[in-house]
């Protein structure tokens, strides 16, 4: 459990935050919050929760990012209470919320082939295999003498393995974090979640391995997960496991924030919903290519606002 803070040293913070991000800061700013961040280990725990929900706003394409915070500005739209108010409930919430960070590091930045939030690319391979890389996803390839082989660093692919041309034929894998998953002539997706892989399988069958368990194969029709020591067995594939692929996605009795946390992987920004509407359940097809789009569609057919500073800072609240 993180440390508690008292919420008007928070409110300080944010002030602070507001100020050095609203382009009038001064170096005087800069020394005076240096100074604020030595008065306590409080003062400076305030300042790195601060600084975790400035992370997150990198996140947000410029120039929006500095138009939201100005918005926020004591010289913006709001007055200096309500900007107070605004960033002292973020800087509120469990700083977990803040840790998922959606820059890639630098391994993913350098990689042979990725994808920006949002964007979909396919990548044909010197062996005749077919690859669609999802949302925010980045790759390394790998193919020489002895395998064929791509190294998953972040998101989701799906992949259509072809008959080795090089005799003897190379095994195909997917390695990731995790372990890794040997192609059995098949056509297949995997994708990096956190803590786990998942894997679904349409044709073939694949061999999930991870890197210090048992392994256990993946038929056609089946999809599971795995984390370093173990697979989880194998449920049949949902219809709408792979809709990704046509730029939908389905739910079928989703909870709400479970849609959100899905579709916030293809949209720039920051996507939230509201703790009194996570649990309303959806379903029906919403448009991967247009999110604004299916926000609205769950407005129009649930008891819920979208409300947003901006289209990159949107969060999904119970209808007043």
């Amino acid at each position: 459990m993180s440390p508690r803070i008292d919420p008007a040293i928070l409110g300080e913070a944010a002030d602070w935050l507001v100020q050095l991000q609203s382009g009038s800061a001064t170096e005087d700013d800069h020394r005076a919050v240096q100074a604020w961040c030595q008065r306590s280990s409080e003062h400076a725990m305030a300042w790195q929760r601060a600084e975790s929900i400035l992370g997150d706003l990198g996140r947000l394409p410029a120039p929006v990012s500095g138009e939201t915070l100005r918005r926020l500005s004591r010289n913006g739209a709001l007055s200096r209470r309500q900007a107070m108010q605004r960033l002292g409930l973020l800087l509120l919430a469990a700083p977990a919320a803040w840790l998922s960070v959606r820059e890639m590091p630098w391994q993913q930045w350098t990689a042979d082939a990725r994808t920006a939030v949002g964007e979909q690319r396919p990548l044909a391979l010197a062996d005749g295999s077919q690859v669609l890389l999802n949302t925010h996803s980045a790759l390394n390839i790998r193919f020489d003498a002895e395998q064929r082989r791509l190294d998953l660093l972040a998101g989701e692919i799906l992949v259509s393995s072809a008959t080795d041309p090089a005799t003897p034929a190379r095994p195909f894998l997917v390695r990731t974090l995790h372990g890794q998953v040997r192609a059995l002539g098949a056509r297949f997706s995997v994708r990096v979640d956190g803590p786990l892989t998942r894997v679904a399988v349409l044709t073939g069958a694949v061999d999930a391995q991870p890197l210090h368990g048992g392994g256990q194969q993946v038929q056609a029709g089946e999809r599971t997960a795995f984390d370093s020591v173990r697979v989880q067995p194998a449920h049949a594939l949902d219809a709408g496991d792979l809709a990704w692929e046509h730029g939908m996605l389905m739910a079928r009795d989703m909870r709400l924030a479970d849609l959100l946390q899905e579709l916030d992987r293809y949209r720039p920004g920051v996507l939230r919903c509201h703790p009194g509407v996570r649990e309303l359940r959806v379903s029906g097809a919403f448009p991967l290519t247009d999110s604004d789009a299916s926000l609205r569609l769950l407005a129009d057919t649930l008891p819920v606002v979208v409300r947003g500073m901006s289209r990159y800072w949107v969060t999904v609240e119970p209808h007043a």
